[in-house]
């Protein structure tokens, strides 16, 4: 897969958005796709707690050591059975699901490392977001892009429901699941007015969720 010329700040960004989805009490903490470390040394800054990162490109996997307790370089399936059992407060998989080629079986076996009040934390593309769906529907074209809903290095496509029941088949209750980012486009809610409103999902690129795993 082409991680090599991803755009540039895309192992960088701080998905400052998705902060607020970690629980108040979270001490131990792992970020799976951590980029060079810049969103996990913020968590670990807001909690001084013990942050660790899994990340599978190498050259800012040895950046996020420089920030993090611990740093695994490669793919997260290699990575899981390593990791320490009932630890983690939170399990962070901010647009990383999407990319792998069984995110059923990840979330499956990494549940088994979370803590009894510990929570797992996603963000992934909504499949249904306005210009995706209009590709696809209107178009009748199914394009791979640079970044974005359709990165070329995504494996997998979700909407709200599927990403909801992903997980709970995987034996998770969800806590929260609702869309973020949303387009600043018009033409979504334009196209909703007939429609009764009845597919406000459109608006949402994203859908942010945080699961629970109840033994």
């Amino acid at each position: 897969m082409d991680y090599e010329n991803k755009p540039e700040g895309y192992y960088t960004n701080i998905r400052s958005e998705m902060v607020k989805y970690l629980p108040e009490n979270a001490k131990k903490i792992i970020d799976v796709g951590c980029g060079n470390g810049a969103f996990a040394e913020v968590l670990k800054q807001k909690t001084n707690g013990e942050v660790w990162g899994i990340e599978y490109m190498d050259n800012e996997a040895q950046d996020a050591k420089e920030k993090l307790h611990k740093v695994f370089s490669g793919r997260c399936e290699d990575y899981i059975d390593e990791l320490p059992d009932n630890y983690f407060d939170a399990i962070y998989f901010n647009d990383v699901l999407e990319h792998l080629v069984d995110p059923y079986d990840v979330l499956d076996k990494i549940k088994h490392k979370l803590s009894p009040e510990g929570v797992v934390i996603s963000s992934i593309p909504n499949m249904r977001a306005y210009k995706s769906f209009m590709k696809l529907v209107l178009k009748k074209d199914f394009k791979y892009e640079e970044h974005g809903t359709m990165d070329k290095t995504h494996l997998r496509f979700f909407t709200k429901k599927s990403i909801k029941r992903m997980y709970e088949e995987q034996g998770y209750t969800v806590l929260t699941h609702e869309g973020i980012n949303k387009t600043k486009s018009l033409k979504p809610i334009l196209m909703n007015i007939p429609l009764l409103f009845t597919q406000m999902d459109m608006l949402d690129l994203q859908y942010a969720t945080v699961a629970k795993f109840i033994r």
